[in-house]
């Protein structure tokens, strides 16, 4: 694969780490987008020469086209955005406020469709060019606690497949990766509060663990490379069975 210029949001921690390294590492220039400029920055530091600091808070959408033209002007284009920002809450459906349902989705959602939108129009002048959402089995199934997370991720998996056929005549493929159960702090928190919950996740995956954060930056560079060039609009669960297991 040839250099290529890669945006990933929520690179400071996680999958997003990983996918960054991922990137890092087979010698492209990754754009490492987080909020906090410290623990960006530090990032930055330890990926290496190919990280290149990005500092965002997605929820203001108006900062989004200023902060994608940042890096248009300093790298010259950008051929892959991975979309895997990303808040939780866990909490009582029937507990949850407008204002808390919507502070979900701002980040999960809204502002995925806009860096999406800007980095699609530099990707149209290239004709050429990636997006990778991150989803989850959230999204695949029902699960208690969860509703606007659930919410915002099902509705990533819609929006991946509008935009894949809208934007596929201009040479932009847009796909999906959507994680099962995963070794990350966000992960851990959930289930280890929760044992009941944790020993249902085990017992409906057929592989009988849990992945790692690389098994999930290894599907993304996948599908943002030339191995990938006739697959567009999937979603692709990452989950060692687990959508699937009975």
């Amino acid at each position: 694969m040839k250099q290529k210029i890669v945006i990933v949001t929520g690179a400071t921690s996680g999958l997003g780490y990983a996918t960054a390294k991922k990137f890092c590492q087979a010698g492209h220039i990754c754009y490492v987008l987080g909020r906090n400029p410290e623990k960006t920055r530090k990032t930055c530091k330890e990926l290496g020469p190919q990280a290149r600091e990005l500092v965002l808070d997605l929820s203001r959408l108006e900062d989004i086209p200023g902060a994608v033209r940042q890096v248009q002007e300093a790298a010259g284009r950008i051929d892959v955005l991975v979309n895997n920002a990303g808040i939780n809450m866990k909490k009582p459906l029937l507990e949850v406020s407008d204002a808390e349902f919507n502070q979900i989705l701002q980040t999960n959602l809204h502002s995925v469709f806009s860096i999406s939108r800007e980095a699609g129009k530099v990707m149209k002048e290239q004709g050429q060019g990636n997006i990778v959402n991150i989803s989850s089995m959230a999204a695949q199934y029902g699960l208690p606690y969860v509703v606007a997370y659930s919410a915002s991720k099902t509705a990533i998996e819609g929006l991946t497949r509008a935009m894949a056929v809208e934007l596929a005549p201009m040479g932009i493929r847009v796909n999906c990766v959507a994680p099962g159960f995963i070794k990350t702090p966000m992960t851990a928190k959930a289930l280890d509060s929760d044992p009941p919950r944790k020993d249902r996740v085990f017992a409906r995956t057929p592989m009988g663990e849990m992945g790692l954060p690389e098994d999930i930056a290894d599907t993304v560079f996948y599908l943002a490379s030339e191995e990938a060039r006739f697959i567009t609009g999937v979603v692709l669960p990452v989950d060692g069975g687990n959508s699937i297991g009975f």
